[in-house]
C-alpha cells in the first residue's frame, strides 16, 4: 500500500495523461459528470501498474457515442444495452459506462438494467468497497463512501453495504473475493465470510463460463492457495470444485507431515516456483497450475488400508484422469486444456519407477512419447510433487530426475527422440507388403514403432526385413 499522498500523486499523474484529460474536458464542456472509477482509483493506491480506464457518467449511452467520436480513433458498442461505450482516445482504450442503478430477482444473475443519475449510487452497487472509489473528472475530488481507503490500509475485504445483499444481486462476487485475496494480498472481513458461507449455494444461478472464467482468474493469480482455501473454507469449493475439498479428508501416506489437501496446495505452489525459474514455460500457465491441483484427487475413492495400517491409493492417477475429465468438461473448459491436463494427471507417478531401478532406453523414450507436448510440464509436475521433509529422500528424487532430463537430452540429440516415428511411413509400409489403406496397415505401423521405441533408429533396410518377417509370421 501506497501512502495516501503518493497515491494522490499518481491520480494527478493519470488525470494529466492525454487522453484522461482530453475525456475529462470534453465532457465537462458538454454539462456531463465523468468520474474515474475503480480498479484504476485501487491501483493507484496499491503503486500498481494502472492498466484498464474505467469511467462512470451521468450521460446516457447516446451521449457518451456523440461525445467520444470527435476524439476518438475508434468506437465499440458492443455494451450499449449495459451502458457502456468503448473508445481509443491516443492510443488508449477506455470504456465510459452510464451510472447504473440495476436490480434483481434473485432467481437469476440477469439484472433488470436501469440507469442512474448518481455516482454515489453506482459505486454502491459495486462488489467491494476497495473498488468502489472513484475520482471525478477535471475537478479531482476523491469520492469515497464506502471506506474503500480505509480498507486499502487495512488490507480487508468487504463489500459497500450488506455482503448478504451484494453477493445476493451477483454471487459470483464470491469468488472475486477468493481471487482478491491471491491477487491482492487481502484479508476477507469475517462479516463477509460469514455471508459467503451462508450464500454459497448461490453460486448455482451463475453461469458456468462465469464460473470458470472467475476460476481462471484465481489460478493465474501469483499465489491461488490463499483464494482456494477460502474457497473451501466457505463452501464454494464444494459448488466449483467438489474434489478439492474431498482432499481434506484423506491422509496421504506420509501422514506424519500432511493430509492430501495440504500436499497438493503445497505442489501448486511448488509447480508456480519452478514455472518461474524454467525459461521454456510462459507462466501464468493454467494448465500446468490446473493439473498439480488436480493431480492427486483420484485418492479418496482409491484410498485403502493394508494389513499393518499401510495407507495405500493404487491406479489414483488412473482413477484422477477420469475424475478431472469430468470435473473440466462439467466446466466447460475447452478441449485442448482438458487433454492435457487429464494426460499429466495420467503420467504423474510414472518417473518414480524410475528411482526404483536403472531405465532402458526403451524406457525412457516411451515416457517421452506418452508425454508429448506435454513433457515441459510434467518435468516441472514430477519435481514439484516432491513434498517431503526427508532432505535426503528430495535430494536422492531431485537427482534421479536431473538424470532422467539428462538421458532425455542426450537420446533426443542422438535419436531425434521428441518426434518418435518408425523408420518406414504408411505408403512405405503400403507398397513393400502390398496393401491397400486397411486396419493391417495400423497394425504394422504400431509393430514399427514399437520396435522403433524398444530399440531406437534402425534404418529403412533393417526396418523393412523386420517388417517382412513380421508380416510373414503373422500371416
Amino acid at each position: 500500500m501506497e501512502s495516501v499522498a503518493h497515491a494522490i500523486e499518481s491520480l494527478d499523474k493519470l488525470a494529466d495523461s492525454k487522453p484522461v484529460a482530453t475525456l475529462a474536458a470534453r465532457f465537462a464542456a458538454e454539462g456531463f459528470e465523468l468520474a474515474l472509477v475503480g480498479g484504476p482509483v485501487r491501483d493507484a493506491f496499491l503503486g500498481r501498474k494502472v492498466t484498464d480506464l474505467d469511467f462512470a457518467t451521468n450521460a446516457n449511452p447516446d451521449d457518451i457515442m456523440r461525445l467520444v467520436k470527435p476524439i476518438s480513433d475508434v468506437q465499440w458498442d458492443i455494451g450499449r444495452d449495459f451502458g457502456t461505450i468503448a473508445a481509443r482516445i491516443d492510443g488508449e482504450t477506455v470504456e465510459i459506462t452510464t451510472y447504473r442503478a440495476d436490480s434483481y430477482d434473485g432467481e437469476t444473475r440477469k439484472p433488470v438494467v436501469a440507469f442512474g443519475d448518481s455516482l454515489e449510487k453506482d459505486l454502491e452497487r459495486r462488489d467491494f468497497s476497495v473498488n468502489a472509489m472513484a475520482l471525478r473528472l477535471p475537478e479531482r475530488v476523491l469520492v469515497d463512501p464506502w471506506g474503500g481507503v480505509e480498507h486499502l490500509l487495512s488490507k480487508t475485504i468487504t463489500t459497500p453495504g450488506s455482503p448478504e445483499v451484494s453477493f445476493g444481486d451477483d454471487p459470483l462476487r464470491m469468488m472475486r473475493a477468493a481471487r482478491f485475496t491471491s491477487q491482492l494480498g487481502f484479508t476477507v472481513s469475517p462479516t463477509t465470510v460469514a455471508a459467503m458461507k451462508q450464500l454459497a449455494p448461490q453460486l448455482d444461478i451463475v453461469s458456468v463460463e462465469r464460473v470458470s472464467d472467475e476460476l481462471t482468474k484465481l489460478l493465474k493469480t501469483d499465489d491461488p492457495v490463499p483464494g482456494i482455501r477460502l474457497m473451501v473454507e466457505t463452501g464454494l469449493a464444494d459448488q466449483v470444485l467438489p474434489e478439492i475439498p474431498a482432499l481434506k479428508l484423506e491422509v496421504d501416506e506420509h501422514a506424519h507431515h500432511k493430509d492430501v489437501y495440504e500436499h497438493s496446495l503445497t505442489v501448486l505452489r511448488q509447480a508456480i516456483d519452478l514455472e518461474k525459474s524454467r525459461p521454456t514455460i510462459e507462466g501464468p500457465d493454467l494448465i500446468l497450475r490446473i493439473a498439480a491441483l488436480l493431480h492427486d484427487i483420484g485418492k479418496p475413492s482409491t484410498r485403502k488400508i493394508e494389513r499393518g495400517g499401510v495407507v495405500t491409493f493404487h491406479h489414483h492417477d488412473v482413477v484422477g484422469a477420469k475424475l478431472a475429465t469430468k470435473r473440466l468438461r462439467a466446466l466447460r473448459f475447452d478441449k485442448e486444456t482438458i487433454n492435457s491436463v487429464v494426460r499429466l494427471v495420467e503420467l504423474h507417478l510414472r518417473f518414480f519407477g524410475y528411482t526404483e531401478g536403472a531405465w532402458t532406453d526403451s524406457a525412457v523414450r516411451r515416457y517421452v512419447r506418452d508425454a508429448g507436448d506435454q513433457l515441459e510440464r510434467l518435468h516441472i509436475l514430477t519435481r514439484a510433487d516432491v513434498t517431503t521433509r526427508n532432505v535426503r529422500k528430495a535430494d536422492r528424487l531431485s537427482f534421479a530426475y536431473d538424470d532422467l532430463e539428462e538421458r532425455i537430452a542426450a537420446i533426443a540429440e542422438a535419436e531425434g527422440i521428441a518426434a518418435v516415428r518408425p523408420d518406414l511411413d504408411g505408403e512405405q509400409i503400403m507398397e513393400i507388403l502390398g496393401l491397400k489403406p486397411s486396419r493391417a496397415v495400423g497394425e504394422a505401423y504400431k509393430f514399427l514403432l514399437e520396435l522403433r521405441l524398444d530399440e531406437g533408429p534402425l534404418g529403412a533396410d533393417e526396418a523393412e526385413k523386420r517388417l517382412r518377417t513380421w508380416w510373414t509370421e503373422r500371416s
